[in-house]
């Protein structure tokens, strides 16, 4: 089982390619607040509507000092599809070793309909301008969760 993390933790550096095949690291974002969040799988209903709440809200996120990035186990040919085929504008990148997704706690044992599975937990991490872990929220629902971020940080 995958450790979580706290506030105050230090965020776990990654550089990862995102839809394009381009290296995306956490330290591109030093300086800014960034708001990492855990899906399963791109093109899928539930991760659909989280990435087109995050972008629909980029702008208000971005307005507030976040800079948001989506991590899937998706190669990045898949992520490239889904952002053309949702217009989405967050950065999506990829990681099929699953390794950054382990490191953020969000690679595990987790409940799926009643039997206990081994997958990604639907996980959001916010890390401050200093590269810590201002919250980090596990077992997040897809649909309402870009809505109670913005109403938590009082955006």
């Amino acid at each position: 089982m995958s450790t979580r993390l706290q506030p105050g933790d230090p965020a776990p550096a990654f550089t990862l390619p995102d839809a394009d095949g381009r290296p995306v690291s956490l330290a591109d974002h030093a300086g800014r607040k960034v708001i990492v969040y855990f899906y399963p799988a791109a093109l899928t209903p539930g991760c659909t509507k989280q990435a087109c709440d995050f972008t629909d809200n980029l702008e208000l996120l971005a307005t507030a000092g976040y800079d948001v990035i989506g991590v899937s186990p998706d190669k990045p040919e898949k992520l490239a599809k889904f952002r053309e085929r949702e217009n989405l504008r967050i950065t999506l990148v990829s990681d099929p070793d699953k390794a950054v997704l382990t490191a953020y706690g969000a690679f595990g044992e987790k409940k799926l309909y009643g039997k206990t599975v081994t997958g990604v937990i639907r996980s959001t991490v916010i890390v401050d301008e200093d590269g810590k872990v201002d919250r980090a929220l596990y077992n997040v629902k897809a649909t309402g969760h870009v809505a109670k971020i913005i109403k938590d940080l009082a955006l």
